[in-house]
């Protein structure tokens, strides 16, 4: 068998049985195989082509096996997913996808089902993926279930964004935004200001002064031999970064605080901005595991950068900041492209529970503030009850915030013209999206105290 299957495989079965995410599992899995760059390509294509695409994928499964996609058992789903994948969206021979798929099943201890697996994928190959879509369309009871099965999100995920886009004045980008979740990512780098320099004979992005892209590899050589000082992070998240600590000129002996710190490229970001500055930074993280994280992405910039591990709604009142970063916890569908399997395991439900979280995070950092400090609010998430309607709330119980226009500076910190339409609310909100920007779905809210 093609090791590079085995690999996919395996990495699917994990975030299907054990909640494992993809974007840490597999660089661990391809260095303990030892694969070939081709082969670890393959099985990088593989693993988040099939999690991008599994709504699609199922639909076509149930129409070709008659049967419903949670009637088949998780090993036998995921070896037809992974198959299906190879036949409508690879140039995999069908034969080859056809034939190791069955023998992923037969390995998975599922002997007496190798048969299924055969008929339904010799029938799903029989016909192109063009044909297939047609009745996937066909199959849909609404509009926004078509866009759902095509495009591979859960209903309530599009509703969601339209409603997002529809604030921008900008609805009619739904099918590009959906589109653009389903399509790998370039891989984005940082070089910390003042600590490392992009190289010349990289392409810089286009918005970030920090940012450059990496045409293709493994990064991690790059990253030890810059010692942490240059390290991958989206565009959109070195912007938000920015955001905060170019605000307002800096003024020696600031002190700032990164409220939800892990994993900690932002952290870096600032502790980077801090020392040009003469500033100093705090960071917290609840979770010890995740706590690490930080102190180890911190660990290339010659700033000390104490790191808590306490609820950030009580840690935020130790202390008077000028500064603080709350990079809330959120359902993450601004990271759908990264994080694939996120758009599977969120629900409708997990809304309201994530924004009175957001909110108290929110809350609490305002409490912190120093006279004239300001406040990043930051979700990688578009969703409007975790973005507009937080700020909201959060202002209307402190009467006296003044809301710096985000946009503005964006546009500023920018290297190139960057598209920030005025939501409807008229807030100074920026939201950035992958369709338009290349970037997280980020939104970026900058409060200040009087």
């Amino acid at each position: 068998m093609n090791p590079a299957r085995r690999v996919a495989f395996d990495v699917l079965r994990a975030v299907a049985d054990s909640d494992a995410y993809a974007n840490l599992l597999l660089p661990q899995e391809l260095r303990r195989a030892g694969l070939s760059p081709a082969d670890a390509g393959l099985a990088t294509e593989l693993t988040y082509g099939t999690l991008r695409r599994q709504g699609t994928y199922d639909a076509i499964i149930e129409q070709a096996s008659g049967r419903s996609i949670d009637t088949i058992d998780p090993p036998v789903r995921d070896a037809l997913r992974l198959g299906v994948h190879q036949l409508l969206s690879t140039r995999v021979a069908s034969h080859a996808a056809v034939n190791e798929s069955v023998e992923l099943v037969r390995r998975a201890g599922a002997p007496n089902a190798a048969g299924f697996a055969n008929a339904v994928l010799r029938r799903i190959a029989r016909d192109n993926p063009g044909d297939w879509l047609q009745r996937v369309d066909a199959a849909a009871r609404s509009d926004d279930e078509r866009l759902g099965l095509r495009y591979s999100h859960p209903v309530w995920v599009i509703r969601a964004f339209r409603r997002a886009l529809a604030a921008e004045g900008r609805a009619d980008e739904l099918d590009e935004l959906l589109a653009a979740d389903n399509v790998s990512p370039s891989v984005t780098m940082t070089a910390l200001p003042g600590l490392a320099d992009i190289p010349a004979d990289r392409a810089r992005t286009p918005y970030s002064p920090l940012g450059f892209r990496l045409d293709g590899g493994d990064p991690e050589p790059m990253v030890r031999r810059a010692e942490g000082r240059i390290r991958v992070q989206d565009e959109g998240s070195q912007l938000a970064a920015l955001a905060l600590s170019r605000a307002l000129p800096v003024r020696a002996g600031e002190r700032w605080l990164d409220l939800c710190a892990a994993p900690g490229g932002k952290t870096a970001v600032l502790a980077a901005e801090a020392l040009a500055g003469g500033a100093v930074v705090e960071a917290n993280e609840i979770s010890p595991a995740r706590a690490r994280l930080v102190r180890s992405s911190v660990a290339g910039v010659p700033l000390e950068v104490p790191v808590s591990e306490e609820d950030g709604r009580e840690r935020a009142g130790r202390g008077r900041y000028d500064r603080i970063l709350v990079d809330a916890p959120c359902t993450g569908l601004g990271a759908l492209r990264r994080r694939p399997e996120a758009r599977w395991r969120k629900s409708p439900a997990d809304v309201p529970d994530l924004s009175a979280l957001q909110r108290e995070l929110l809350s609490a950092a305002v409490d912190a503030l120093a006279p004239g400090g300001v406040v990043a609010y930051v979700t990688c998430s578009p969703h409007l009850a975790e973005t507009a309607v937080v700020v909201a709330d959060v202002r209307a119980a402190h009467p006296d915030l003044r809301e710096l226009d985000a946009r503005e500076v964006v546009r500023a910190v920018s290297r190139g013209e960057i598209d920030l339409p005025e939501p409807q609310d008229g807030s100074g909100r920026a939201q950035l999206w992958p369709h338009r920007h290349g970037t997280d779905a980020m939104s970026i809210t900058l409060l200040q105290k009087p």
